[in-house]
């Protein structure tokens, strides 16, 4: 099951994809700032935009207090 856009917030710690990283697969940690997609779900993961700029996918929520 993917992540749904209901399940994160701003304030979500998080670790997204980056577009450069996806043939990688690795993996960038923060925290939502701002969230791009507008459905409630993506077949390729929610994309985000962190605090310190950086943008991607939700693949792994750490922390959604």
């Amino acid at each position: 099951m993917s992540i749904q856009r209901k399940d994160i917030h701003l304030g979500t710690r998080v670790q997204v994809v980056r577009k450069e990283d996806q043939r990688s697969g690795k993996l960038t940690e923060g925290t939502v700032a701002k969230i791009l997609t507008n459905s409630p779900h993506h077949p390729h993961g929610i994309k985000v935009k962190l605090e310190d700029g950086q943008v991607g996918r939700v693949k792994a929520i750490i922390d959604n207090t």
